[in-house]
């Protein structure tokens, strides 16, 4: 379980996070909502430790990830919202395998989590293809593979789905879906529920730093465009 305990946190004088808190259990489906400002990427970069609150905690299964980064990163796997920004090798299989690399384990184990990582997101074969030349969808598709690859309890995800055609947003999508029905955790980070409400266990929304909605997805549909978040049904 993912849990925050009144966290608090500011960029400089203003109040990014005013007193959150939330648990996020283990399998669940998380949507993770608000118009852009309202704190949602501070939030989860406090996840596995990117990040240090002001006050408050957080927890990953009991231990706070303050103290113990490295048990947060290894539980958790994040995907930022530009793929780019986490890609830290030239080409797609040393990229995946740079995470299960820094956790020490042997050549058989890293190159078995690279190969079943790049299986999952269907883009097995292509480990030599530089990153550079990937499309966008497959470079958002690399990403997910890198977090994969440290068998993680929980993925999150920061605006999974921007900037990609149908094809790459159907394929992330169904990625997903396969995550969630064989247990993983999934919290994604959105401003827009379109294609992804139907699929959720939950809806949390912030607004201003604070828990304004927690909900199922259902019953959060009609209060969403008072908290700035688009009615994914218009």
């Amino acid at each position: 379980m993912i849990s925050v305990s009144d966290l608090r946190y500011r960029y400089g004088d203003v109040a990014v996070l005013d007193g959150v808190t939330l648990s996020i259990p283990d399998g669940q489906f998380c949507l993770l909502v608000g118009p852009n400002g309202s704190g949602k990427t501070t939030l989860v970069r406090h996840f596995n430790a990117l990040l240090t609150p002001e006050s408050g905690t957080v927890t990953v299964d009991g231990t706070d990830v303050t103290d113990d980064p490295v048990v947060a990163r290894t539980r958790i796997g994040m995907v930022f919202q530009h793929p780019r920004d986490q890609f830290v090798a030239a080409t797609v299989a040393a990229d995946v395998a740079f995470g299960p690399e820094n956790l020490g384990l042997d050549r058989a184990e890293i190159d078995r989590r690279v190969d079943a990582a790049l299986a999952a997101v269907d883009l097995d074969g292509i480990g030599d293809r530089r990153i550079d030349a990937l499309s966008g969808g497959e470079q958002a598709r690399v990403a997910i593979a890198g977090a994969l690859a440290m068998e993680p309890d929980y993925l999150v995800l920061d605006e999974p789905l921007v900037g990609l055609d149908w094809p790459a947003r159907e394929s992330v999508l169904d990625h997903l879906d396969a995550l969630a029905a064989d247990g993983t955790g999934v919290v994604v980070v959105t401003h827009d529920l379109r294609d992804l409400h139907e699929r959720a266990d939950r809806v949390v929304a912030l607004h201003e730093g604070r828990v304004a909605l927690d909900e199922s997805p259902a019953d959060a549909l009609d209060s969403l465009p008072a908290l700035g978040v688009r009615d994914p049904r218009c």
